[in-house]
């Protein structure tokens, strides 16, 4: 399997600078947190979802945009994908997103799928989100970028099932999923392998994180509040040795792509911990498959 990492999870480091990291921890491809950092949040520390320097910004130049594949080309990185926070129906960023991808070389994109909480029907926010597809597939066709719907927690796909009920009108050429089943611990559990069969050719990438449930406040009525907190991928209730296992069977030939919001270690041990922590995966399935 090919490996590749969001740079979210490297909020304390330049692109530049994790570009060179990646290189010499055995990843082959990155992809770009896409978004822009308000100037207070400058100021901040860094952080995964405030002030991340390991950024590109929408407002990024032709000649940045060269000098970044120039860096990443030097160092045998493929830029795998673009991965902003869109909204449903702005086809403007959509748009925008795609061009910047189309000149960085990106293969895919995320798309924006309405978020969930109560306040809409879901049969609404389905014919809203598919209505933006059907235009969305059209630009991806154009730009030859394929977008994808991440199977996230908060929103109208939080499954499997539920992202392929979005996609399955679409051509698998323009439009995927992104699976993450680090997100699924959240909300949207389905068994893996049911979930990556039903997506077939929908499956174009997989992200992988992990976490766990905890509880936070027993009540005197015997009920009880409960959070998830992200953890070590070995640590987690999402079993990754089983779900490697799983891709394996359906025939998934593409990237795994890290994406650890633990905090478990710093940002270099931790992404050198995940890609090793995955190929001890790999080699003690296959080590298991011999003695079968």
């Amino acid at each position: 399997m090919k490996f590749s990492l969001y740079s979210v999870m490297a909020p304390d480091m330049t692109p530049e600078a994790l570009i060179g990291y990646l290189k010499e921890t055995g990843y082959s491809a990155v992809e770009w947190r896409f978004k822009d950092t308000a100037a207070e949040l400058r100021q901040e520390a860094p952080s995964f979802w405030r002030n991340n320097l390991c950024t590109i910004s929408p407002a990024i130049t032709d000649q940045e945009i060269e000098n970044l594949k120039s860096t990443a080309n030097h160092n045998g990185i493929n830029i795998l994908s673009v991965l902003p926070y869109l909204t449903t129906g702005d086809l403007k960023a959509t748009e925008q997103t795609l061009q910047v991808a189309q000149k960085l070389g990106a293969a895919t994109i995320r798309i924006g799928v309405p978020s969930y909480d109560r306040s809409q029907h879901y049969n609404d926010l389905f014919r809203a989100a598919t209505a933006y597809l059907n235009e969305v597939e059209q630009m991806c066709k154009q730009y030859k970028v394929k977008g994808l719907i991440e199977t996230h927690h908060g929103t109208i796909a939080p499954s499997a099932s539920l992202a392929h009920r979005l996609v399955c009108s679409c051509d698998p050429a323009n439009i995927g999923v992104l699976y993450d089943p680090g997100n699924m611990v959240h909300e949207g559990y389905e068994h893996h392998r049911i979930g990556l069969e039903l997506l077939g050719d929908y499956l174009a990438h997989v992200h992988v994180k992990n976490a766990g449930w905890q509880k936070k406040q027993q009540h005197t009525d015997g009920t009880a509040d409960w959070s998830v907190q992200w953890t070590l991928i070995e640590k987690g209730i999402v079993n990754w040795k089983q779900v490697l296992l799983d891709l394996q069977a359906v025939g998934y030939e593409g990237f795994i792509g890290m994406e650890d919001f633990s905090t478990s270690l710093p940002t270099k041990e931790s992404i050198k911990h995940n890609i090793e922590t995955v190929k001890r995966f790999l080699a003690e399935n296959e080590a298991q498959r011999k003695l079968c």
